[in-house]
């Protein structure tokens, strides 16, 4: 007998904990569930179930685990682990737990099998409690130590059974049920919210850990920060733009897509004035700033070649204090090879200024190529923070280094099957199940890899300003294309691979389109066409085939 586990790799605070739920997947039945690190918010508390027991015909149990050495003196719990001795309260936490889960089902929208019977235990798998055990709020059959261990599992079906004035238990329908609204996406909104604002925290503080690349790059002028997607390399370019103004210097923060450039523009918006770059935004209109005559969004000879040209004939006549002491260029392997004598050109030193470029190779979906004109020092990035390890995983055989994911584990990637022309429909109704769930437009994306979403032409048709605009605001999901959407992230994307204009670029798209999720990936689309383009791998992930 093996039970379920869900996540199904979590964190464990300690071997014991680890132990103790190895030990239960084995003891219970086939069709028992164990969920471990449950998060549990409402307006007054946030806290974290170590492990729920879901048993069909026995009840639910809520186990709070303690590892290391935990002693009870006068009414106080103690624990030392690691050399670390502080005052914990398990029984209240494993109570408050105990209510949260039961209020949580109650809001949930699918759950309709009521009130059902449910306990709390206190495991402290390495310590032997005394014959004498007596605790405020927790009898001894509610307790499970060491020498429990090794039937932990009738211990928890003796507390079920021993609970007084409890509703009857779970069947195995309210079991698979249970499933559904612990490890599902259908989630309560009011949870929903605190866990997306709780991993985007996690994903933050992860970023920040970056800063340090920057601080052992201080003394070089002109450096090539590469890494794959979810590294952090937009956060990297905003900090480094941020204390070269803040050391004085005139500096550009610029990248080529409209979007990304709106998002750069907030970012800056946030800072201190002193800290914000003289020029925030796409290189080409910089361009337009200094007085190229704007183009067509059409006339790819214009951006590719004329406006370029004119900025470097522009740059040599630009007042000293119009050009710049130090250039930050994100997303820069989408420059073409013209570009880059444009941008030398707009620093006041253009042979010694300073150059920071952020790339991904991985990343370069464009026909155009190109390359920095200068030397610069190449720095790699090797870790993967903001996806959660499923979402990483699924993409992580189409990135160009393999990475460590340092990011959660998280919701499963979802696959559905569509044919290509059915692809977006498909994603429609994914959306539409999605926000029924209970997740904010805001947190949405619906990302198509050939022909845009109807709604995204009909938008675009009011100027692009106007459609980023879209971007910002909360009253609808935002629609977009995979080449514009690189350096963006959303909560939940939900990918229509309806086809690819050009195969020679088909297996960078999929790969931008996978790694815009944070924490929810959706995929729909026709599975022999994710393999000739992505690959076995790709496709093993989001089948589960082969775990």
């Amino acid at each position: 007998m093996t039970a379920r586990l869900y996540p199904d790799d979590p964190r464990f605070g300690s071997d014991a904990e680890r132990r103790l739920v190895a030990t239960l997947r084995e003891q219970l039945p086939d069709d028992a569930v164990l969920f471990a690190n449950l998060r549990f918010s409402d307006r007054s508390q946030d806290r974290e179930a170590d492990l729920v027991v879901a048993w069909p015909g026995v009840g639910i149990a809520v186990v709070e685990v303690k590892g290391g050495s935990v002693s009870l003196d006068r009414g106080e719990w103690r624990q030392r682990n690691d050399g670390v001795d502080e005052v914990i309260h398990p029984v209240d936490q494993a109570v408050a737990c105990k209510y949260l889960l039961c209020e949580y089902l109650a809001d949930h929208p699918r759950w309709t099998a009521g009130r059902q019977r449910t306990a709390h235990l206190v495991a402290l798998p390495a310590t032997t409690l005394p014959s004498s055990f007596r605790a405020p709020g927790l009898a001894r059959w509610m307790a499970i130590d060491a020498t429990d261990v090794p039937h932990a599992a009738a211990r928890i079906r003796t507390a079920l059974q021993t609970v007084r004035d409890e509703p009857d238990p779970p069947n195995p329908q309210d079991v698979e049920d249970l499933v559904d609204c612990l490890a599902g996406a259908a989630i309560p909104q009011q949870h929903l919210l605190a866990e997306l604002a709780e991993r985007e925290a996690a994903c933050d503080l992860l970023t920040r850990d970056q800063a340090k690349v920057l601080d052992y790059l201080k003394a070089f002028p002109r450096v090539e920060i590469q890494g794959g997607a979810g590294s952090g390399k937009t956060w990297l370019a905003v900090e480094k733009a941020r204390r070269l103004a803040a050391e004085g210097q005139r500096v550009a923060l610029m990248c080529y897509s409209r979007g990304l450039a709106e998002f750069l523009r907030r970012r800056v918006d946030d800072l201190p004035k002193r800290q914000r770059p003289d020029y925030v935004g796409t290189f080409h209109y910089l361009g337009i700033g200094w007085g190229v005559r704007a183009g067509s969004d059409d006339d790819s000879a214009y951006w590719e070649e004329f406006l370029p040209s004119r900025m470097v004939s522009l740059a040599a006549d630009l007042p000293e204090e119009r050009r710049f002491d130090a250039i930050v260029i994100d997303e820069g392997q989408d420059f073409a090879q013209s570009w880059w004598d444009a941008v030398l050109a707009a620093l006041r030193n253009p042979g010694h200024g300073s150059l920071y470029v952020f790339s991904d190779e991985g990343q370069r979906i464009f026909a155009r190529q190109g390359r920095p004109t200068v030397d610069l020092l190449s720095i790699p990035l090797h870790e993967n923070l903001r996806n959660t390890k499923q979402i990483a995983g699924t993409f992580s055989s189409l990135a160009p280094e393999r990475m460590t994911v340092r990011g959660r584990s998280g919701l499963p990637v979802r696959f559905v099957p569509a044919a290509p022309a059915d692809a977006v429909g498909a994603a429609d109704d994914v959306a539409d199940a999605l926000l029924d769930e209970g997740w904010p437009p805001q947190s949405i994306a619906l990302l198509t890899t050939h022909h845009r979403h109807p709604v995204q032409v009909e938008r675009q048709s009011e100027g692009q300003d106007a459609y980023w605009a879209t971007y910002w605001q909360d009253d609808d999901l935002f629609y977009g294309h995979v080449l514009g959407f690189k350096g963006l992230e959303r909560p939940a994307v939900v990918l229509a691979v309806n086809g690819f204009r050009d195969e020679a670029w088909a297996r960078e798209m999929l790969y931008v389109g996978l790694s815009r999720a944070r924490d929810l990936l959706v995929v729909c689309g026709d599975l022999e066409l994710i393999r000739r383009v992505g690959g076995e791998g790709v496709v093993r992930r989001l089948t589960g085939a082969g775990g």
